[in-house]
């Protein structure tokens, strides 16, 4: 057993993406973004993973289970799940799911798919 902090990176599967609204990005740019926030929060110490959600409908039960897994310390919502108002009410659903599931979870946000490790450190420092 490690004592490193787990943290779950929720976001968006980056084929289901609609890009046209970001112009220069692709879903192998984010997926290797957040891939690499992923593996630099590991190299760090943290037990980072990925959660990627598919569609609004499907998008709590999915974290659910992702928290079912094991204890998170903190878990980190994307940007882009947060950000488009034409999915609000799901994003309020998410939060609502992490404070359900993972109670004593520490929740962050990041603002894109490269400052993830900031958006942990602020709220659970840095690991062992």
């Amino acid at each position: 057993m490690t004592d490193n902090k787990t943290v779950l990176m929720v976001g968006w599967n980056p084929e289901v993406v609609d890009y046209s609204r970001w112009p220069g990005l692709t879903a192998e740019k984010v997926r290797h973004a957040l891939n690499a926030d992923r593996d630099r929060l590991n190299a760090l110490g943290y037990e980072a993973e990925l959660c990627f959600i598919h569609d609004g409908s499907s998008a709590a039960g999915e974290v659910a289970a992702a928290l079912d897994q094991r204890a998170w310390d903190c878990v980190l919502i994307g940007a882009g799940v947060r950000k488009d108002e034409a999915h609000l009410v799901m994003f309020e659903a998410l939060v609502n799911v992490v404070h359900e599931s993972a109670p004593s979870a520490k929740i962050c946000f990041n603002t894109g798919p490269t400052d993830s490790v900031d958006a942990v450190q602020r709220w659970i420092g840095r690991s062992r």
